[in-house]
């Protein structure tokens, strides 16, 4: 297939799991895919940002895909300090909003572009981690992308939102699904409407729908790719 041929698409997070599965499914429909991970830029970092979109010249698909926990397990509320919170929100909000904000005006100039933004499960309900700010981060990627979609539409510019349920794509999911032990493995999986985890390609599949003309139509909606986990 070569629908993206000519395309470039810019992932943040691909050093593993998920955003690698996009980055090769990107890849796989013809677009230049730039991969983006701790080794290339800090994508919460504004001058790192606008290096690379320099860099790379136009986008024309960009996933922002990074964030994650970042090495943080739960705690209650009044034991998490602020620099702990604002490391969950910087990784998984900040970096959005700043790539989303450096590609836009190359969008705009070409008349359009296509933007996916990876938020979670936890963003709709609450987080499996018992993470507030990975919560309230996945929550506020869900508000960017229907605000930013409402901004953008009319240059042409679709922004959409895939909100994934369990997927055992690195190793802090396969740390946490462990933890949870035979019994609590075997209940994650009954509470799942398909009775299956979910793999990286399957949210590298919705990435492929946002980004293909079959959406040109589509914009500010959030979709769970979750084998029906949580039915909305």
């Amino acid at each position: 297939m070569s629908e993206l041929a000519g395309k470039t698409a810019l992932v943040t997070g691909t050093a593993q799991g998920i955003g690698s599965a996009i980055a090769d499914t990107l890849e796989r429909l013809g677009a230049a895919v730039h991969r983006v991970d701790r080794d290339t830029a800090d994508v919460t970092d504004a001058a790192q940002v606008a290096a690379l979109v320099d860099r790379i010249g136009p986008v024309h698909v960009l996933v922002n895909n990074a964030g994650g926990v970042v090495g943080q397990v739960h705690r209650p509320l009044e034991e998490v300090s602020e620099e702990d919170w604002r490391a969950v929100v910087d990784a998984n909000l900040t970096s959005t909003f700043l790539c989303t904000r450096a590609v836009v005006p190359g969008m705009k100039a070409a008349g359009g572009g296509r933007i996916v933004n990876i938020s979670s499960g936890a963003g709709r309900s609450f987080s499996l981690t018992g993470i507030q700010a990975y919560a309230g981060a996945k929550a506020g990627q869900i508000g960017f992308t229907r605000q930013m979609a409402h901004e953008l539409g009319r240059f042409g510019i679709t922004v959409n939102c895939i909100a994934p349920g369990f997927v055992r794509s690195n190793p802090t999911t396969e740390k946490q699904w462990r933890s949870y032990g035979e019994e609590g493995q075997r209940a994650l999986v009954e509470g799942i409407a398909l009775r299956r985890l979910g793999t990286a390609q399957d949210i590298a599949n919705g990435v492929k729908f946002f980004a293909s003309a079959d959406a040109s139509w589509i914009t500010g909606q959030v979709i769970s790719i979750d084998g029906g986990h949580s039915l909305f």
